[in-house]
């Protein structure tokens, strides 16, 4: 999965799902479980809804110039990925 975007009217009425297009153009629906601010980067932690496996991926945030269609970025940094799962385990312990 690489740059994806998010349409405004691809967003749910509830805010906690997303649907996003690929580069392929192929739909793809996520639950939002969190959204993290780390090292200055935002990053979202998203479950996919067809993945029976519940694992998690995880994309970077860029804001666009229109704050409904920001970009959502692969992040190809494994020790990144690593650290923001981390901080998403901290935070869902805390709660």
């Amino acid at each position: 999965m690489s740059d994806m975007n998010k349409e405004p009217e691809e967003l749910e009425e509830n805010e906690n799902y997303i649907t996003l297009t690929d580069d392929d153009g192929q739909d793809i629906s996520f639950e939002v479980l969190d959204t993290i601010e780390y090292k200055d980067r935002l990053f979202a932690v998203l479950l996919p809804f067809e993945d029976e496996d519940d694992e998690v991926v995880i994309l970077e945030i860029i804001p666009g110039e229109d704050p409904e269609m920001d970009d959502f970025v692969t992040v190809d940094d494994e020790a990144l990925l690593n650290e923001v799962f981390e901080e998403f385990q901290k935070r869902g312990d805390e709660e």
